[in-house]
């Protein structure tokens, strides 16, 4: 898979590739018996029973919005 690498380098040393990124799973939410969301339990601070994993993804930030310029707001200036 990796011969132009091979090629590269000398036969005699040795090369260890690592991913440069990992597929990481989208975090799960935690189920009961009968498939309906667990509930966090408030009293066990440091982990998370709502997910699978003991801990909940972090919130993302929303984009503020971009207002429209109103053509009213400024003071009129006389052009038409």
């Amino acid at each position: 898979m990796f011969n132009w690498i091979k090629n590269l380098i000398r036969k005699n040393t040795t090369l260890i590739l690592k991913r440069e990124w990992e597929v990481k799973d989208k975090p799960k939410r935690a189920r009961t018996k009968k498939g309906r969301y667990k509930a966090d339990d408030k009293s066990t601070k440091g982990y998370n029973e709502a997910w699978v994993g003991g801990k909940a993804p972090k919130k993302k930030k929303k984009k503020a919005k971009k207002r429209k310029k109103d053509p009213y707001s400024e003071p009129w200036n006389g052009i038409v």
